[in-house]
């Protein structure tokens, strides 16, 4: 049931020969079930993780439990983990039907509970009828469901997944996320997911943690890592934001682009230095006498559900705002933002 802790680690941390320190003391804890996405930028430690649970690496320091056990040198079949990487590795000389059997095949399982187990994940990832097709005659999505079947029908209680959906087209990309989902759900395994994309990790997961330089920024539900950033660089990675400095006056009230603005936040202290997050969707344009801030529009963009607009404050702050309403370059106009769409952060350091 989830919930229940199925892998921790524990001030996990590697460095190689050259001094390099790729994971930095992480501290993380996945439980039995969810959809776990490894969110961040190139070079963070995100895939490293994702190694270091399968056991094609080692760690430098730290450790990893399975169920309360550690296996952080346990080889990686000896792990009740499968992995599926960003090429699909499938065996071009076999058919879809050999490709998702050849696990079972090696541990001589009987023919017949073979093709049932086989028959019965091609049905999940919608391939049934495939079975006697030969791989590189199928798409890149198909292909992709292949290789997620090989891994999923040897019945991995953790299956991780790195970047398995960065080859494909947008369109594909975006229906292999509900696929992806969907077949979790179905399974009931734990899904570790690396991607650099947050629109895969909002769109698939339980729980996304934020990497950035081999340490853990955030982790949390996709709408709380949205909607309540712990520090400029969540802010920044996920969706677009506009961050600017600002003074928490008190418990209430910030200051920030020159004016003073009621907020829900509280307890960050009283008279102190503050970074002040407003999400462009979060900003109402109103008539240029109307809204608490002024402003110039300096481009409009045309994103397809709505307009992205840049606009240049009497302070100087650009401003990205989206609206379904389209204001025209030259305009000036006024901006309102409620307490609610205003998110106050400590400054890092203070």
């Amino acid at each position: 049931m989830q919930g229940e802790e199925i892998i921790r680690l524990e001030r996990l941390t590697k460095w190689y020969e050259d001094g390099h320190t790729v994971l930095d003391h992480i501290n993380l804890s996945i439980r039995r079930n969810e959809f776990l996405t490894l969110l961040g930028p190139s070079g963070c430690g995100k895939t490293t993780t994702l190694r270091l649970i399968a056991g094609f690496e080692q760690p430098s320091e730290g450790r990893i439990l399975f169920d309360g056990q550690d296996i952080s040198h346990t080889p990686p079949y000896r792990r009740r983990i499968n992995t599926v990487f960003q090429k699909h590795a499938l065996f071009p000389h076999m058919n879809v039907f050999e490709n998702v059997a050849f696990g079972l095949t090696v541990k001589k399982l009987p023919k017949d509970e073979i093709e049932e187990r086989v028959e019965k994940m091609l049905a999940l990832v919608n391939l049934d009828g495939y079975g006697k097709r030969p791989v590189d005659s199928l798409s890149g999505g198909q292909q992709q469901r292949v290789a997620i079947a090989r891994a999923l029908v040897n019945e991995p209680e953790v299956l991780l997944l790195d970047e398995p959906l960065s080859a494909l087209d947008l369109k594909l990309r975006r229906d292999m996320q509900v696929e992806l989902k969907r077949i979790q759900q179905r399974v009931g395994s734990t899904f570790i997911y690396v991607t650099h994309d947050q629109e895969e990790a909002l769109t698939m997961s339980n729980t996304i943690v934020v990497m950035n330089e081999g340490r853990i920024q955030q982790t949390g539900r996709p709408e709380d890592i949205y909607n309540e950033p712990k520090n400029p660089f969540v802010a920044d990675f996920i969706g677009e934001s506009n961050i600017l400095p600002g003074h928490m006056i008190r418990d209430g009230l910030v200051h920030f682009a020159n004016h003073d603005f009621p907020c829900v936040d509280k307890g960050l202290g009283v008279d102190i230095a503050v970074d002040v997050v407003v999400r462009p969707e979060d900003v109402a344009i109103v008539g240029a006498e109307q809204g608490m801030i002024r402003g110039t529009v300096e481009s409009v963009t045309f994103m397809g559900v709505h307009y992205e607009m840049r606009i240049v404050g009497e302070d100087g702050f650009l401003w990205l705002v989206q609206s379904t309403a389209m204001t025209p370059e030259g305009t000036t106009v006024g901006m309102d933002i409620g307490p609610n769409e205003i998110h106050v952060m400590k400054k890092e350091g203070c």
